[in-house]
């Protein structure tokens, strides 16, 4: 599977990537890197469909329990339109998922303490223990491994990570 990822298989002729200056070790090492973020990749991207799948939740669901959980933690009411604005989605939008996260008793709607205009949005604890189990418990393992590396390895890990952020068309 390595192999997919050579570039002197996938670009023989040094088309795409530049390579002839690096010894084959060197290629081999960064190789093994890709292989690596592929495989985070595939198991991140396999429990998080896991973990929708449990709960019967889309990403945009999952992203607003998240946004839920983390303004519950720092005592902050939440709105449909705080929540519209995080998910960059469109108020009508809001409505549907809030309907949507409300029917399967995964939210809970109550009146603004402050703004009797307003409703807020909190998330149920049933649903609140589900996430936490999944989610944050994936979280906490990425957490301890950067807490594992040193000061300088993870700045040389963010700058690498900011790297290919900054390379991706659709991000800008």
């Amino acid at each position: 599977m390595e192999a997919m990822l050579d570039p002197r298989i996938l670009d023989p002729r040094e088309e795409l990537v530049s390579y002839h200056d690096l010894s084959d070790d060197e290629i081999a090492q960064i190789v093994r890197l890709l292989t690596a973020m592929r495989e985070w990749r595939e198991v991140e991207q396999r429990l998080s469909l896991q973990s929708r799948s449990d709960m019967r939740l889309n990403e945009t669901d999952m992203r607003a329990l998240r946004f839920l959980i983390a303004a519950k933690n720092q005592h902050q009411p939440v709105t449909a339109g705080a929540l519209s604005e995080h998910l960059g989605i469109s108020t009508a939008s809001t409505t549907k998922l809030l309907d949507r996260l409300t029917a399967a008793g995964h939210i809970e709607r109550a009146p603004h303490p402050t703004d009797r205009r307003a409703i807020t949005v909190t998330i149920t604890q049933h649903t609140h223990e589900q996430v936490r189990e999944s989610v944050g418990r994936r979280h906490a393992r990425r957490f301890e491994a950067a807490a594992r590396l040193t000061p300088g390895e993870r700045e040389v890990v963010i700058r690498f990570l900011r790297d290919l952020a900054a390379d991706d068309p659709v991000a800008q």
